[in-house]
């Protein structure tokens, strides 16, 4: 509600900033960009790799709460209240112990964001390195993102830069490509005159 607002009032105003030389606007779908991305594409299905086995221990480990529940529940008739207590506070124990295993993973500081930061941050801020890149070479006052909290009712193709950004990515991509092969017969030349030399 918030951002539409803030967008609301932007819009009606800025003609009092731009004057009569109107706002260069143009957008980008992010979500878009990265599916095309290869990099984007490994990074994401190790971390759905590392998703599935956390979930699986977690389910594990409450297989094994509700297995020690039920076995405290068929021996109760034959422990003492202590017994009881004692076995009790061991449970209760081992469900915070899950509980703690579901923060570490999926917390707000657990091992999902930060495998998300570790993989998946370097290829965003490429992106958005080539975003500021392209609006400084265009000449836009603003782009957007299309996949973002933000609302787009409508917006012709002719702002969409998003394949610009692909473009420039595949560009660095082959860039990359070519100077590691590059290299690689450089070592293979230093090699094969090394065993010339012996």
């Amino acid at each position: 509600m918030i951002n539409k607002l803030t967008l609301i009032i932007f819009f009606s105003f800025s003609h009092l900033f731009f004057g009569q030389k109107g706002a260069r606007i143009g957008y980008i779908d992010m979500n878009m960009i990265l599916e095309n991305i290869d990099e984007y594409k490994i990074a994401k299905k190790l971390i759905d790799k590392k998703i599935v086995v956390w979930k699986k221990e977690i389910e594990l480990q409450k297989i094994q709460l509700k297995k020690f529940q039920d076995e405290l529940n068929a021996e109760k008739i034959l422990l003492t209240p202590e017994l009881i207590s004692d076995r009790s506070i061991e449970i209760n124990d081992f469900a915070l112990g899950i509980i703690n295993l579901q923060e570490k993973r999926f917390g707000p500081s657990g091992d999902l964001i930060n495998q998300r930061l570790s993989l998946i941050k370097p290829i965003q801020d490429q992106v958005m390195t080539l975003v500021r890149e392209i609006a400084i070479e265009r000449k836009y006052d603003f782009i957007f993102d299309r996949s973002s909290d933000l609302i787009m009712l409508y917006s012709t193709k002719n702002y969409d830069i998003s394949q610009l950004v692909l473009r420039k990515i595949n560009i660095q991509e082959r860039t990359k490509e070519k100077k590691k092969q590059i290299e690689e017969r450089k070592k293979l030349i230093q090699e094969r005159n090394k065993k010339k030399n012996n």
